[in-house]
């Protein structure tokens, strides 16, 4: 069966985030450092990229590196840091390809220099392009982000530029990292965990979740089609009924 010709173009997720998840299990499968897992999970990253592009999807946002992975072994985070910096000299060139537009969330500040200077480089030689906006979370975490959310809009309170009457959704979403993306239509977790580990906690609110045991560097393009085709044949009613949508 042909997967990629069983997809609906016009019902496509606007927006899909992806938990890549079990990097390490899969080098330590192998009998390698976790390090090789996440060099090799760079290959499963530059495909779906890819296949992302090649479908039409016009926002992917990948859980790269959390808030708690900063208490992973200092080894482990000095070779995910390599391999960050790595990927994004090499994988310029397909996202000038593709069309793709690089973006990043998460408290950035904290990323060794080499690493924000690579990223604001590919995040401004990207900058004007439009087929599809690649959102990296790097030393993201959700309640983090709310957080910061909540402390902007008490300050603004405070300074009488917002009333506490006009706080609603659209607000908040104004004072998230994500406030030029539209909500998490599917959300993909990776290795068989069945957690969301503190991502877009807010903007997976009505998110089609899609779990999968497949271990992140084995994660293919097929593995990729057979989650949006599940998410396809899902009734999304948001809180609606089935009569009332139809």
């Amino acid at each position: 069966m042909d997967l990629i010709n069983s997809i609906d173009k016009n019902k496509l997720p606007k927006h899909l985030a992806i938990i890549m998840d079990g990097n390490g299990r899969w080098a330590k499968q192998r009998g390698f450092l976790r390090a090789f897992g996440h060099e090799s999970g760079t290959k499963s990253v530059k495909k779906i990229i890819e296949a992302c592009a090649k479908l039409g999807i016009e926002n992917l946002t990948l859980y790269a590196f959390s808030t708690e992975n900063w208490n992973r072994p200092k080894l482990e985070v000095e070779a995910l840091m390599r391999v960050l910096v790595n990927s994004l000299k090499k994988e310029l060139p397909t996202l000038e390809r593709n069309n793709i537009k690089m973006n990043a969330i998460g408290n950035l500040d904290l990323l060794p220099p080499t690493a924000q200077k690579e990223l604001k480089e590919v995040i401004a030689k990207t900058k004007d392009n439009t087929h599809l906006t690649l959102t990296l979370a790097l030393s993201y975490g959700s309640r983090e982000e709310i957080v910061s959310a909540v402390k902007k809009i008490s300050d603004k309170v405070k300074n009488n530029i917002i009333s506490i009457d006009s706080i609603d959704d659209s607000i908040i979403n104004e004072h998230l990292y994500t406030q030029n993306l539209p909500e998490v239509d599917l959300l993909i977790r990776t290795s068989g965990e069945h957690r969301i580990s503190n991502f877009l906690l807010w903007q997976i609110a009505y998110a089609e979740l899609y779990f999968t045991d497949i271990l992140w560097p084995d994660f293919k393009e097929e593995d990729l089609y057979e989650a949006i085709l599940s998410y396809q044949k899902r009734e999304r009613r948001f809180g609606k009924t089935s009569e009332q949508i139809k």
